[in-house]
């Protein structure tokens, strides 16, 4: 059951890496992320390796992924305040 556990979220993983890539839409880029960080910290269950999975799900999901969205979130309002500018 582990085995197939591991094998799903890694298949898991690589796939929202792959979406990460070819995604259009950054906030869409940075939420597969959030997904790929997801399944890693699966696969570190898997592994009985707890105290990275806790690192994984606090740093990286809940640390970095809410710094890059909070960053995009601000330059879209930027790109959007410039361009209400030059329409008038």
């Amino acid at each position: 059951m582990e085995e197939i556990l591991f094998f799903v979220f890694g298949i898991l993983a690589i796939a929202f890496s792959i979406a990460v890539i070819i995604s259009k839409d950054i906030v869409h880029s940075a939420v597969y992320l959030a997904g790929t960080f997801l399944a890693i910290a699966v696969l570190y269950i898997s592994l009985k390796a707890f105290f990275l999975f806790a690192v994984q799900i606090l740093v990286y999901i809940g640390g970095v992924i809410v710094l890059m969205l909070f960053a995009i979130m601000l330059i879209k309002g930027e790109e959007n305040k410039e361009e209400g500018k030059n329409l008038k």
